[in-house]
């Protein structure tokens, strides 16, 4: 029926179903729903290393057909930060084929997650690496000059992720590491080796290595990377020189990579981190500041609820003791260290 066919009588129309003419569209009539497709006939995959939007992805680890594989990420996942070490679930074309892509479309949940920030009041987080249990510190006794501070950092990241820490000063031929390493005497169950020219512990830390995923951390120049070298030999990783004019080591390794460790005795993981000259704390809970004194934390049970520790704290056993000297030179130096990190936060 059409308006062509009413009359001036006509007093009402009447239409039904039958007059409406709907243009069929399944794609924009499709009901849409929140519902992700389940992916049951994923597999587990270790990422290796992140390399502009690709990812690549160890399949079928420590089984008789392990093999990388190339992965992109599925777009549900666009907002979800994928690192380093992260345990994928991946679906597609997994036999890591020259020219195949595989996809992650989900993480497992993850056990640890180092963090750091650009500066202490930076909210923005960025990941650094995911289900590590170790960090490995490697600090040179000079050239470039050890930073006691920043390594104060490293291990308050480290604790704050439930992370074990180990430490490394290289390049002690150079300089005696004897006042840096007091520095860090009283801090409990960290591990300190030393290193010179041609007497690398590589045997000892490499025990401290099976059966871990320990991440290397440490400034541009250090030796990071000739200790990761010597203890994987296949890694490869560039190694760089210190600037002799402003003592900064040049950045060599690029991206972070985890490598496999293999010896007679086991086997773990060691991830390579690029070199950095900063580490911020923005996103670490400052009571947990703390925790990477230990030494000084047990002397802080002394202090009044609610102590700052910072100098103008009133009757702080922390400032008491090292005017006191009961604490020595190494204890003042460590209080300064501790109220230089905290007055970030106040």
């Amino acid at each position: 029926m059409s308006w062509l066919d009413l009359d001036d009588d006509d007093d009402e129309l009447e239409f039904d179903e039958t007059d409406i003419r709907v243009r069929p569209n399944p794609k924009a009539n499709r009901p849409r729903t929140k519902r992700r497709p389940a992916h049951a006939d994923a597999v587990i995959g270790r990422v290796l290393g992140v390399d502009r939007g690709r990812y690549t992805v160890l399949i079928d680890e420590d089984g008789p057909d392990e093999h990388t594989a190339l992965a992109a990420r599925a777009r549900e996942l666009r907002k979800q930060p994928i690192v380093t070490g992260d345990r994928a679930r991946v679906v597609g074309d997994t036999s890591g084929d020259e020219g195949t892509l595989t996809r992650i479309v989900g993480l497992e949940e993850r056990t640890s997650l180092l963090r750091r920030s650009a500066d202490d009041t930076d909210q923005v987080e960025r990941v650094v690496v995911a289900n590590a249990d170790q960090m490995l510190v490697v600090v040179a006794a000079a050239d470039p000059e050890p930073r006691p501070r920043l390594v104060d950092r490293y291990l308050i990241a480290a604790l704050d992720a439930g992370i074990h820490p180990l430490l490394v000063v290289t390049k002690t031929d150079l300089a005696d590491p004897a006042s840096f390493v007091a520095h860090f005497e009283g801090v409990d169950d960290l591990e300190i080796f030393t290193s010179g020219r041609g007497q690398m512990p590589v045997e000892e830390i490499g025990r401290r290595l099976i059966g871990h995923s320990t991440v290397f951390v440490g400034h541009s120049g250090v030796g990071k990377s000739t200790l990761v070298n010597a203890l994987v030999p296949t890694a490869d990783r560039a190694t760089g020189h210190v600037n002799e004019v402003t003592g900064r080591g040049r950045h060599t390794s690029s991206s972070t990579v985890s490598l496999r460790y293999v010896t007679a005795e086991g086997r773990g993981w060691v991830i390579d981190t690029p070199g950095v000259r900063s580490f911020g704390l923005g996103h670490v809970d400052p009571a947990n500041i703390l925790r990477a004194f230990t030494d000084l934390a047990v002397v802080a049970e002394e202090c009044p609820r609610g102590c700052t520790h910072l100098p103008d704290a009133p009757d702080c056993a922390l400032i008491e003791a090292v005017a006191e000297g009961r604490l020595g030179e190494r204890g003042a130096a460590r209080l300064d260290s501790l109220q230089r990190l905290l007055s970030t936060f106040a």
